[in-house]
């Protein structure tokens, strides 16, 4: 008998087994992983009190609430909530290793203050994005790891789809071929039943698997980083540092705007109901830097930023929806990866396709196995003549 031909697809076939055996029990921690993190704010929330403010016809000026709170370390940043029963929240670097600041949340009614306390689950999320980013492994080691399974996880979702469609050529495929792969048969064998749920399953997630896998990588490897960059036409993360350190062009002997003028002015320019995050100027030579965001849109990673000089000079002006698309991509990376983009809409569906991305190891195994245990056919003995 004449040994069968190896095809493109039992080679494709042969690089989804052996990449998915290879790299399964550390794709399944990820993903996950990934499942926990998707509504960690949400999780958390459940287990911390919210903190209400009464609200007054006057409001504590930012300044007097910044002096209060500049015994506990360096004032960095004031956030305000459209809601009035929200409390002003102030970030505040309590200590030299304290990099991001600590929460303070202020009532800007009588000005007083409390610290936000940390919370029983603090300690759960961060185990859990320690081991979703680098594996609990020193990160130098740990991020090359998960970077490398990331590129293997997105070459088992491209080879995945492939092998989705049926044993038949293009032009002959019909309908009724296809039909069964968007189905789990439910009465069939569990044999059967494992094998849909690892087959359609994985091909109903595989789109947002796929943009996981090229978002996530951009964290793994600063070449990748590079090459998104140079392909996107912008610089990816390049706004974390908050750009260029601009000092203040004012006048010195003219007049300072104080933060009631500053909001003003904000208010004026970016005239929608948003959170609003003000800088505190560390000193004279110090502009106000204000990002304020879309809290009702659909999108929101959509932020409009200002710049205003000491002087209430109007310094530079970004809004979101007039950048090019390839800076609004860019910018929104991290959201996209994440699945915060669109809020609880994308959140759930992230959630669903992480949740289902952690099964595909285990059901891919059990078919792998499973085809292990087929006993090979008997040959039959050539007849006597």
């Amino acid at each position: 008998m004449k040994s069968k031909k190896y095809t493109v697809r039992k080679f494709i076939n042969d690089v989804h087994l052996w990449l998915g055996i290879g790299s399964g029990i550390i794709l399944l921690i990820i993903c996950l992983t990934g499942t926990v993190l998707t509504f960690e704010e949400e999780i958390k929330s459940l287990f911390s009190e919210e903190m209400i403010v009464s609200p007054k016809e006057t409001v504590f000026p930012i300044e007097t609430l910044t002096t209060n709170l500049a015994a506990e370390g360096e004032v960095t940043r004031v956030s305000i909530s459209p809601e009035r029963t929200k409390p002003y929240e102030f970030s505040v670097k309590t200590k030299k290793e304290d990099r991001r600041g600590t929460t303070f949340f202020v009532d800007q009614y009588n000005g007083t203050y409390t610290k936000l306390e940390p919370n029983v689950l603090d300690g759960f999320f961060m185990t859990m994005f320690k081991l979703h980013r680098w594996l609990l492994l020193d990160m130098s080691i740990g991020r090359p790891i998960v970077g490398i399974a990331t590129i293997i996880f997105l070459i088992l979702s491209i080879t995945g789809i492939v092998l989705w469609f049926p044993k038949k050529k293009l032009k002959k495929l019909k309908w009724k071929h296809l039909k069964p792969g968007f189905k789990i048969a439910w009465r069939a064998k569990w044999k059967r039943v494992n094998y849909d749920l690892h087959v359609t399953l994985g091909f109903y997630t595989a789109i947002f698997l796929i943009i996981m896998s090229l978002t996530g990588l951009f964290w793994s490897f600063e070449w990748y980083k590079d090459a998104g960059s140079a392909v996107l036409g912008t610089e990816v993360f390049g706004g974390r540092g908050g750009g260029p350190k601009i000092d203040s062009k004012a006048n010195p002997s003219s007049k300072t705007v104080d933060f009631a003028e500053v909001i003003k002015i904000t208010e004026s320019e970016l005239p929608f109901e948003g959170t609003t995050i003000f800088q505190i100027p560390a000193d004279e030579k110090d502009i106000f830097n204000i990002r304020k965001y879309h809290d009702e849109d659909f999108l929101e990673t959509a932020v409009d930023e200002l710049k205003i000089d000491r002087d209430g000079t109007i310094i530079s002006k970004e809004i979101f929806s007039e950048k090019p698309l390839n800076v609004q991509i860019a910018s929104s990376i991290k959201a996209i990866h994440m699945g915060t983009i669109f809020g609880w809409f994308s959140k759930t569906i992230y959630f669903i396709s992480c949740l289902i991305a952690t099964s595909l190891p285990v059901t891919g195994i059990i078919i792998w196995l499973n085809k292990l245990k087929k006993k090979p056919k008997k040959k039959q003995k050539p007849l006597k003549v």
